[in-house]
């Protein structure tokens, strides 16, 4: 994940959503005027930025104590007064970015052309409604969103919908008060996967990198909802960790990418390493409850780096460098990417004496 010259910092950082409130892990990229943040993919940064940071005439507020379950904030506020919510793994990595940061916005170099505030950055959805209860009422039998059989270049596609109709919908119900809003939001919804473009002409619009592109608010689109807009939360499988096991000093933390046992896709997590008793837990970082989506013993474990040329065995999606592997006594495999090798060969020299 290294970046062109004149890069004066990298790394993952947790940022909160302009519109939709949530917070996804980004990987920033600290330039002397700006700070670029990319979505990564399958263990790989993405070649174009999601989005930019103007740095000149910025003010930084660190610490920032807006957010009572995310101490490790920091806050920046560009001169069109939007915040940046940027959460980092440690209260060493904070302060270490927040003073880069500080630099690079009092460095004396101006931006001579500022990028004009996007209309999309003017929409808020409204506090009191989620993106879950927009999606229960579109499945709600008598007053959701009507679903379809419709034909595209010779193709049937069952239990679909239109863009346009989609839109209407959101503006019948009161969701949205203009279409452009209803794009926008629509877009949401598709951006967090609870629907999906199906279809060639739907299929296309994803391929632009601005947001209220992607969705088209045309007769002629096709969606249709995700599976993931059908599962019941409450039926999600409750992880049950025992106080001891987190109960250990803190030896090391920071933000490394992981490899589903399951579905094998790769995940930005925050690590935590553990001593006394020794445990390796991960969080996800998008999340406020400050509860492991996992973690195990350390106590018999091996650790090793993977070779950096072509993709090791077991590993998944193309995804090569500075790969390690940690396997449990109980033969379970664990594959993480560091963001570098100095990293990865840190991770390595503190787990190995846990072992």
């Amino acid at each position: 994940m290294q970046e062109a010259a004149g890069v004066l910092k990298e790394g993952f950082l947790v940022k909160r959503g302009h519109i939709v409130r949530n917070w996804k892990v980004r990987w920033f990229v600290l330039l002397q005027d700006k700070l670029l943040y990319y979505k990564i993919e399958g263990g790989k940064k993405e070649p174009s930025p999601k989005g930019r940071i103007l740095l000149d005439g910025c003010t930084i507020t660190c610490p920032c104590l807006e957010y009572e379950n995310r101490p490790l904030l920091i806050k920046l506020k560009t001169k069109t007064n939007t915040d940046y919510f940027l959460e980092c793994c440690s209260r060493e990595e904070r302060d270490s970015w927040a003073l880069d940061i500080t630099g690079a916005i009092h460095a004396g170099h101006p931006v001579q052309v500022q990028e004009l505030h996007r209309m999309k950055n003017s929409f808020k959805l409204l506090e009191n409604i989620s993106l879950h209860h927009i999606v229960e009422r579109m499945c709600d039998s008598s007053s959701g969103i009507k679903l379809t059989r419709n034909l595209e270049q010779g193709n049937r596609y069952k239990e679909t919908f239109t863009g346009s109709a989609l839109v209407d919908w959101l503006i019948s119900n009161s969701f949205a008060v203009s279409r452009f809003e209803a794009v926008t939001l629509a877009s949401m919804l598709m951006e967090e996967n609870f629907i999906k473009p199906v279809g060639a002409r739907s299929t296309e619009a994803t391929r632009y990198s601005d947001l209220s592109e992607q969705f088209l608010d045309d007769s002629t689109a096709l969606y249709m909802f995700a599976e993931s807009s059908k599962k019941n939360i409450s039926s999600k499988e409750e992880l049950q960790f025992n106080i001891s096991e987190l109960s250990g000093t803190i030896v090391k933390q920071g933000f490394l990418v992981k490899q589903g046992h399951k579905r094998k896709n790769w995940k930005v997590r925050r690590f935590v390493l553990r001593a006394d008793p020794a445990f390796l837990h991960y969080y996800d970082p998008t999340k406020e409850e400050n509860r492991p989506v996992g973690g195990f013993s350390l106590r018999g474990c091996l650790v090793s780096a993977l070779e950096d040329n072509g993709v090791p065995a077991g590993v998944k999606g193309n995804v090569q460098g500075n790969l390690f592997k940690i396997i449990t006594k109980n033969d379970i495999h664990y594959y993480i990417q560091a963001s570098s090798k100095a990293e990865r060969a840190q991770w390595i020299e503190a787990i190995k004496p846990l072992t």
